[in-house]
């Protein structure tokens, strides 16, 4: 008997405004290459995880009591728009998460929820007077590479002629 092919699991990558598009790009070309879904997972850390769905949504409140709100689980506009600016002539399918806690736990939670194939990070900008040790000491990159038994692929921030980031919120 011939066994079936396992179904593809999802390409998981990390979004946030100021992010480089590269990092989308890389992600999204991995997803095509696997023929499988991209999901665009955004972590908010002014919310803390109350429940998680089959299909990766999590229901969250802010950390701050004063502000009882369910904004944090709208995924912001001009994100999703940069990613269908960069995704439109990819190919390949996507969608777009709106996680809540620390981001590190929260991509490797949605990971496991969704059984995804990798998860993808890019790198954080290299600060004036940030030394090496705060640089590894804060990266997503580390601690996912820490506790997943999934590959974590990492993008460098800033190549020779890279585009402009994606936009910040507070631009």
């Amino acid at each position: 008997m011939i066994p079936k092919p396992n179904p593809p699991r999802p390409v998981i990558v990390g979004v946030a405004p100021g992010q480089p598009p590269r990092v989308v790009e890389q992600a999204a070309d991995f997803a095509l290459r696997f023929g499988t879904e991209l999901v665009c997972a955004f972590v908010d850390q002014a919310r803390l995880p109350l429940s998680e769905g089959a299909d990766g949504s999590v229901t969250s409140a802010s950390i701050d009591p004063d502000l009882a709100d369910d904004a944090g689980e709208v995924f912001d506009a001009r994100l999703a728009l940069e990613l269908e600016h960069i995704l439109k002539d990819s190919g390949v399918s996507w969608r777009t998460l709106v996680l809540a806690g620390e981001v590190s736990a929260a991509l490797g939670r949605l990971a496991e929820r969704i059984d995804a194939s990798m998860i993808v990070v890019g790198t954080h900008e290299h600060s004036v007077g940030g030394s090496i040790q705060e640089f590894f000491n804060r990266s997503v990159a580390t601690h996912l590479a820490h506790r997943q038994t999934r590959p974590v692929v990492v993008i460098p921030a800033r190549t020779p002629g890279s585009e402009s980031p994606l936009p910040r919120r507070d631009a």
